[in-house]
């Protein structure tokens, strides 16, 4: 393998150590980064949140101008609570090619490639911006990316192109659905499970609510767009919990519903919300407010992350079709950031290294194999933008 494969692997090995649980800071690591990337001679921009104790990374080779191309990935990782991994999550250890650790794939594998690279982008690039994106929160609703753009439209700057490097094995993805995350509360009345009329079950009322959802997913089925790409081609619900009461006795006062949608289109997410609005203001909370006047339902939403959507021209999609030499570009259904840079008014598609099918699993991994690929990859791009200089 190159100096630029041991150098990665070098740095994921330092990456995968941070433990950047989405519940925890991520300053360590960026400021790990933030420091390689300068010595390779990038400006760094860091950008805390509101707490100070997260931050996003933005840092530029060549001119500042509009057009450049972003290399982009999230520092965060999920949990590793609950998973039986075979050794410490946190410390990288290699066998039989594969590299384990949390956030080997998902995605730390190419936020080291990516850096790993500054110094030979820092040689090529001339006329056309290089950016890293590293991001916090992806994990629990793209709120690193979302303050992130906000921080560009700031500094009046619009890159042209975004390359997310999540997890795709390499395969070029151009469309994605979105991915929007809601809990539903319940406010009700307790009492003694004797006298149901005397109180307001708010577990029953939110089962009621559940029901709408399981028949709101039959007619999103029939709104699916004839020419939608994605598996399944319509907007899909999902519950992913129903928590309340204290007892078998006992009305429960309170209950939340946790669900998400995961639209192929933004008309599904207004027809959904019309229909739930009009269900609980017009059917649920009048029963509810009869019996107890403080009785309450309110949804929060967790987060509403746009999807990618396929477009033509897509200067994104063309360039990593050349450079890894896929003939043809698909689409997934899991979420990412790139919604959000496409969002913003750049080309954008998923590229990168390892299986989704090992993101969020014990002893995840990436393979030597797939970060050769993405290493040849970002060579390809390190050359392009030298041509277009010449």
């Amino acid at each position: 393998m190159n100096a630029h494969f041991k150098e990665t692997t070098r740095l994921l090995d330092e990456l995968i150590a941070f433990p950047t649980i989405s519940d925890r800071s991520n300053l360590t690591m960026i400021d790990h980064l933030a420091e390689r990337l300068e010595d390779a001679g990038a400006r760094v921009h860091v950008f805390p949140d509101e707490s100070g104790q997260k931050a996003n990374l933005f840092a530029t080779l060549g001119p500042e101008r509009d057009g450049g191309i972003v290399l982009s990935g999230h520092s965060d990782v999920v949990p590793v609570a609950d998973q039986e991994w075979s050794s410490d999550p946190f410390v990288m250890y290699e066998s039989d090619d594969l590299l384990y650790g949390r956030g080997s794939c998902d995605m730390k594998g190419f936020i080291a490639a990516a850096t790993a690279m500054a110094p030979l982008f820092a040689e090529r690039v001339r006329d056309r911006p290089l950016h890293f994106s590293f991001t916090y929160d992806e994990e629990t609703g793209c709120f690193g990316a979302g303050a992130l753009v906000e921080s560009l439209r700031a500094l009046d700057l619009r890159p042209g192109v975004a390359l997310i490097g999540e997890p795709t094995m390499m395969r070029v993805i151009e469309g994605h659905k979105g991915c929007n995350e809601y809990t539903t509360r319940f406010h009700g009345l307790a009492g003694h499970g004797s006298g149901p009329d005397k109180g307001v079950n708010a577990v029953e009322y939110a089962a009621r609510f559940v029901t709408r959802l399981l028949a709101l997913k039959d007619q999103l089925r029939a709104r699916a767009p004839a020419d939608s790409r994605f598996d399944p081609p319509w907007t899909t619900i999902n519950t992913g919990a129903l928590n309340g009461g204290v007892a078998h006795n006992v009305i429960p006062s309170h209950a939340s519903v946790d669900w998400e949608m995961r639209p192929v289109q933004q008309s599904d997410v207004a027809f959904v919300k019309d229909d739930l609005h009009r269900f609980c203001t017009e059917t649920l909370l009048p029963e509810m407010l009869a019996v107890c006047p403080e009785a309450d339902i309110a949804t929060e939403i967790v987060g509403e992350v746009a999807g990618l959507l396929p477009s033509d021209p897509n200067e994104a999609r063309r360039i990593m079709m050349e450079l890894t030499g896929s003939n043809d570009a698909s689409t997934v259904a899991f979420g990412t950031e790139a919604g959000i840079f496409q969002a913003y008014g750049m080309s954008a598609v998923v590229c990168g290294p390892g299986s989704i099918n090992q993101a969020h699993k014990a002893d995840e991994y990436v393979s030597r194999d797939q970060l050769a690929q993405c290493i040849a990859m970002l060579e390809g791009l390190s050359q392009r933008l030298g041509s277009e200089a010449a």
